[in-house]
């Protein structure tokens, strides 16, 4: 038998997490940090996009795009609730594919970052395995994954 909700709650509304999720200890440190990232990687993508977009547009966007998933990231684990962080854990799969593709792409393909009237490199927030943001793009997701999986609900 399953016990009834609370009289006037509302069986919809998700629970917030338990003390072991992001609100104590290294969860609040992963939160900082995926904020840093999320931050850093708009300004930068936003600024390029509107000074420089037809130098590197496949840098640029990427970018932008990384810029997107660290903000859902930060904001999925600042709600913490089991919807938000199936959400969180989702965007750190795609945070850690695209490392590895852009990463892998960066090195094999650098025609993809290449400004053609200067030819020089034009880096993005994963290019180099996020080698511009001291490789934290790489190692983040890993940690991430990992801490979501250890403090389970």
């Amino acid at each position: 038998m399953t016990a009834d909700p609370t009289p006037g709650a509302d069986p919809t509304t998700e629970t917030p997490a338990s003390p072991t999720g992001t609100s104590h200890g290294p969860g609040r440190l992963l939160i900082a940090v995926y904020a840093v990232l999320a931050i850093g990687a708009t300004v930068r993508s936003l600024y390029e996009l509107a000074t420089k977009f037809s130098a590197a547009p496949v840098s640029y966007s990427l970018s932008l795009f990384a810029a997107v998933v660290y903000v859902v990231i930060t904001i999925c684990l600042v709600r913490d609730t089991p919807r938000a962080r199936a959400i969180a854990q989702t965007g750190m799969w795609i945070e850690l594919v695209g490392v590895l593709v852009v990463g892998t792409l960066s090195i094999v393909n650098k025609d993809l970052f290449t400004n053609p009237e200067t030819g020089k490199a034009v880096s993005s927030v994963w290019y180099w395995f996020g080698r511009d943001y001291l490789f934290v793009p790489l190692v983040l997701p890993i940690l991430g994954l990992r801490f979501i999986r250890s403090s389970k609900h």
